[in-house]
C-alpha cells in the first residue's frame, strides 16, 4: 500500500502520513503547494518509492517499527 501511495500520490507526501512519518509528509505537502518545490517533491517521492520497493533503510519499517509487508 505504501508503495502505491508513493507512486500515485507521492508528491503530496501521503505515503509518509500512511507510514507514520508526519513531519516528512507535511514538508512534502508544503513543497508541492509551492510551484518551485513541486519539482523537488516529485523527485523526492520517486526516490522514496524506490526505497520502499527495495525495503531500504528506514523504509523497511513504519514509524512504529513494524516491518512493511
Amino acid at each position: 500500500v505504501a508503495a502505491l501511495l508513493a507512486f500515485f500520490l507521492g508528491a503530496l507526501g501521503i505515503h509518509n502520513f500512511y507510514l507514520g512519518y508526519t513531519a516528512k509528509g507535511i514538508i512534502q505537502l508544503v513543497l508541492t503547494i509551492t510551484v518551485i518545490g513541486a519539482f523537488i517533491s516529485v523527485i523526492w517521492a520517486f526516490i522514496e518509492f524506490i526505497m520502499i520497493i527495495a525495503r531500504s533503510g528506514s523504509y523497511a519499517y513504519d514509524a512504529q517499527g513494524q516491518p512493511l509487508q
